[in-house]
C-alpha cells in the first residue's frame, strides 16, 4: 500500500509518520505542500506539527496550500485521508471534517499518554479494532479542545462519525478523562463518507515496543486492511462495501 506523507513548513511529525509506516512494511513517500499530483497513492497522511507556525489558528494557513485542493479532490473521489494532531486541525479548517478546535481548557500545552475508547469499527481506520477497545496513545497539543454546535454533534452521532473518545484506563468516558476539555470527550472523528479521519493523539509515536506502547499500530493496520479488503476500489462507500462483503 502506498502512503503519501504531506510536509508543510513547520511540520515536525512527518519523519515519525514515515518511519511508522515503513515499520509496518508499507511504502511511504513524502509530499511537499506545493505538490498537486496525488496519483498512485492509496492513503494521504497529514502529520502533526506546527504548520506555518500555527499563525492565526492551527491549520488556518495550511488549508490554503496547493496540496489541499488536491487532497479535497482525492477525498472526494473516495481516497483515504488521515490527519493526525495538526493534520486533524488542517482538515477541520479545510472543511473536510466538521467542527473546530479550541485551546485546551487549562490553556496549557499537553504532552503525555492518554487512553482512548474505540467507539466504532465501521471505518477504514479502525476496522482491526473492537468496539470498546482502550488504546494507550500519546498527545502533544495546545489546541485539541474539539467543539461543534449542537446540530452538528447530533448529526455526527446519528451518522456514527465519532470514532475515538478520551476515557479512563478502564474504558469509562468521563468528563475528567478528556485532558483538553473536548466536547463529548471527542478525540477522533470521520466524515460522512467515512474515508476522511482526524485524531488528535499520535498513533505514529506508539508503533514499536521501544516506545512503551504499540497501540497506534491498529490505526495503520486498519488502513492496510481496508485497502486489502476493497482492492482497487475507493473507500468512500466503505460502509456499504464493508457490510455487503
Amino acid at each position: 500500500m502506498k502512503f503519501g506523507v504531506v510536509i508543510f513548513p513547520g511540520s515536525n511529525c512527518d519523519a515519525d509518520t514515515h518511519h511508522a509506516i515503513e515499520v509496518l512494511g508499507q511504502d511511504a513517500t513524502y509530499i511537499w505542500h506545493q505538490d498537486t499530483d496525488l496519483s498512485g497513492f492509496d492513503c494521504i497522511v497529514l502529520p502533526g506539527g506546527f504548520s506555518y507556525g500555527d499563525y492565526l489558528r492551527c491549520g488556518a494557513v495550511a488549508r490554503f496550500s496547493p496540496v489541499m485542493g488536491a487532497i479535497a479532490d482525492f477525498a472526494g473521489s473516495g481516497g483515504l485521508v488521515i490527519g493526525i494532531c495538526n493534520g486533524f486541525q488542517i482538515l477541520l479548517e479545510a472543511g473536510l471534517l466538521p467542527g473546530a478546535m479550541l485551546a485546551n481548557k487549562k490553556l496549557k500545552f499537553l504532552c503525555k499518554f492518554v487512553d482512548l475508547r474505540v467507539e466504532t469499527t465501521d471505518t477504514p481506520f479502525t476496522n482491526k479494532a473492537d468496539v470498546g477497545d482502550v488504546l494507550h496513545i500519546p498527545i502533544a497539543h495546545f489546541e485539541g479542545n474539539y467543539f461543534a454546535d449542537e446540530a452538528t454533534l447530533a448529526r455526527m452521532k446519528e451518522n456514527d462519525q465519532i470514532v475515538l473518545r478520551y476515557c479512563t484506563p478502564q474504558g469509562d468516558v468521563l468528563p475528567e478523562a478528556a485532558p483538553n476539555g473536548a466536547l463529548d470527550n471527542i478525540a477522533g472523528i470521520c466524515n460522512e463518507g467515512r474515508n476522511v479521519f482526524g485524531m488528535m493523539p499520535h498513533p505514529e509515536r506508539c508503533c514499536e515496543d521501544v516506545l512503551t506502547s504499540t497501540d497506534g499500530r491498529v490505526i495503520f493496520e486498519s488502513i492496510i486492511n481496508a485497502k486489502d479488503y476493497l482492492g482497487d476500489r475507493r473507500c468512500s462507500g466503505w460502509r456499504l462495501a464493508h457490510r455487503s462483503g
